[in-house]
């Protein structure tokens, strides 16, 4: 006998046949948030999209697996951070790091040679104002009507959140580090 799907699956709404380039935000405490963004940047390459990545924490210096890949299938990837800001001794530093990648961002958004663009990250300096809420709802709103933005990172403003087509909290609900004191794994977090 065929299995029916349960009944708390609610059917899909009547589709438009229109397409947009969406704003998609990857936030929560939970693991998961940059590696799905990179799998969707990889997604579209995969589909002969032009896509790239800015990220705002991470350092270039690190190479980091996510890094290390797009370099080899020729995804450009432009790091503009030093490594986790919170341990930071010169946050003037950041602070200017993080804008001059939000400048490359918002020259990569504008460009149009992209379909899209994944702004790794960017909810830490926008949370600790570095980066002007309110302009980047700007950027996003006024960006060409087929490129998909995607953003991530924990504590998402509300109020970009309410302007995303797509949001998805990732959550924490066990994890090796926190609570058997398993350093991260080369491959799986890094």
């Amino acid at each position: 006998m065929p299995k029916t799907p349960p009944s708390k699956f609610t059917p899909r709404p009547n589709l438009k046949r229109d397409r947009k380039g969406l704003v998609i935000i990857n936030t929560g405490n939970g693991k998961g948030k940059s590696t799905a963004g990179f799998g969707m940047m990889l997604r579209a390459w995969g589909r002969g999209m032009g896509t790239m990545a800015v990220q705002f924490i991470k350092s270039e210096k690190s190479m980091y697996g996510e890094q290390m890949a797009a370099e080899k299938l020729g995804i450009e990837v432009i790091s503009s951070g030093r490594g986790f800001t919170w341990t930071s001794k010169d946050l003037t530093e950041d602070e200017s790091l993080a804008q001059n990648g939000w400048n490359i961002a918002k020259e990569k958004i504008n460009s149009g040679d992209y379909s899209l663009i994944l702004l790794d990250e960017i909810t830490y300096p926008i949370s600790f104002g570095w980066i002007d809420i309110d302009e980047v709802i700007e950027v996003l709103k006024n960006k060409p009507e087929m490129l998909h933005v995607v953003l991530t990172g924990r504590d998402a403003e509300p109020k970009l959140v309410e302007f995303a087509d797509l949001v998805t909290e990732m959550k924490e609900v066990k994890h090796p580090y926190a609570e058997q004191g398993i350093q991260a794994q080369k491959g799986v977090e890094f």
